[in-house]
């Protein structure tokens, strides 16, 4: 249940029909209540505030309708050029990154603001009575109705501001660099001072029984799809529950056909088709991968921009330059970070959950491979490859995290020699790649 309902929120904040529908919502409540107050009190009362509306009917009627015409009419103009920017993002830096665009909190407000102006208004205007049909002018309804006209202008001046900020290509990159960021002190919250998960991935199977892999059932999945989500602690509880062993076979990221195992269950003589429904609710597939427990996915959001950006119909550097920046920044946090135990114990010390995560190594090929494939005829990229790794080195803690990270300089340097035609081009790569060797030399384990 908790993974569904985190699936549903992800959704609905890449959504651009909740917020403005949630401030609709706010509109005609705040419609009511404006009406009802101005039937409460009288206009004197309202004149003493000395800014509330002080015309008639046929005023306040053409005031309401100019507004409630003007707003619905700018919304559409919104709407347009959000529309404009999402197509620019799409066929510029990926169609991935669209999800980030519509995720912007300031785009839902905005067209939010202008559809919650035109409700109030269409609402406050049915509510105005001529003097033959028994006079009423909600005069403080009016009023708000202006005070939301101006704000709705001042929106609109920030609005264009933001949009022509936000498709930049430094903005993009350094939007997704923070959520990189933010998803691995979500994913990754504990500092270096534990075991790291090279030894978790070495217990994990020591920690098996032995008849595990003879005895153990696969409960395998009931669709195709990406598998977005693990709800951890329903598996934790189920097992202890039923007395299992799960060991997970999958995780977030992974593309699963119908049928394919996500997790092996001991012993197996005890999968009934009840146990594997409880199993398959405990995890959430979809057509598409999401950050929420999926790292990778947000490093793969900025190689998709650099490569993008590498490829000869764009052919732009600088923007592969900063995303490299960004790839560094993350993998130097990633580092000084405990990989989280394969291993899940219950509460009387009994092991019920053997997870698949991610390791350093993994999300380093991840982060690399794909530019450093796309980069090696271009000299800057791999120059500033090669710095970033100097930099990480830095963070390192285990010889298998520099081991990897020497590899990746290995391969970038013989890239460049084999592609780069200019030899000074290529000794300015070496000497960057020397620098990385010696500090991945110099790191303390």
């Amino acid at each position: 249940m908790k993974t569904l309902l985190l699936k549903y929120w992800y959704r609905l904040r890449s959504s651009f029909w909740f917020v403005p529908a949630a401030m609709a919502c706010l509109a005609v409540a705040l419609a009511f209540c404006a009406v009802e107050l101005d039937k409460a009190v009288t206009d004197d009362w309202l004149q003493f505030l000395g800014w509330s509306y002080s015309g008639g009917a046929e005023g306040a009627s053409l005031l309401l309708g100019t507004v409630a015409g003007s707003m619905i009419a700018i919304a559409g103009t919104v709407f347009s050029m959000t529309l404009v920017a999402l197509s620019l993002a799409s066929s510029q830096l990926g169609p991935r990154l669209l999800r980030n665009f519509m995720r912007d909190t300031a785009n839902q407000v905005v067209l939010g603001t202008f559809v919650a102006t035109f409700v109030y208004c269409l609402l406050v205007l049915r509510t105005i009575r001529r003097a033959d049909e028994g006079a009423f002018v909600p005069h403080l309804s009016v009023s708000i109705g202006v005070l939301l006209a101006i704000v709705s202008v001042g929106v609109l001046i920030y609005f264009i501001h933001h949009i022509s900020v936000s498709i930049q290509a430094d903005q993009v990159v350094a939007r997704v660099g923070r959520e990189l960021d933010e998803g691995i002190d979500r994913l990754f919250p504990g500092d270096l001072g534990k075991p790291g998960s090279a030894a978790s991935r070495a217990s994990s199977e020591a920690s098996l029984p032995a008849a595990f892999a003879r005895e153990a059932c696969p409960v395998g999945a009931l669709e195709d799809g990406y598998l977005q989500l693990i709800d951890a602690d329903a598996l934790m509880a189920l097992a202890s529950q039923e007395d299992l062993l799960l060991r997970l076979e999958r995780r977030p990221g992974h593309y699963l056909t119908k049928g394919r195992a996500m997790v092996m269950v001991w012993p197996g003589d005890r999968v009934t088709e009840t146990l594997a429904g409880k199993l398959n609710a405990a995890f959430v597939l979809g057509n598409q991968r999401t950050a929420a427990q999926d790292v990778e996915f947000s490093f793969q959001q900025l190689v998709e921009i650099a490569v993008r950006a590498l490829s000869p119909g764009i052919n732009d550097p600088f923007t592969a330059v900063a995303c490299v920046d960004r790839l560094g920044s993350a993998l130097c946090r990633l580092a000084r970070r405990d990989m989280p135990s394969h291993l899940r114990f219950d509460s009387h010390g009994r092991l019920r959950l053997v997870a698949l995560g991610s390791t350093f190594a993994g999300i380093v090929d991840t982060a690399f491979n794909q530019i450093r494939q796309s980069a090696r005829s271009n000299p800057a990229v791999a120059i500033r490859m090669l710095d970033a790794i100097t930099q990480i080195a830095g963070h390192v803690q285990c010889t298998q995290d520099a081991a990897c990270l020497q590899r990746h300089a290995g391969m970038i340097v013989n890239g460049a020699r084999e592609a780069v035609p200019e030899a000074g081009d290529v000794l300015a790569v070496e000497a960057s790649f020397t620098a990385a060797t010696l500090a991945l030399r110099d790191f303390r384990s």
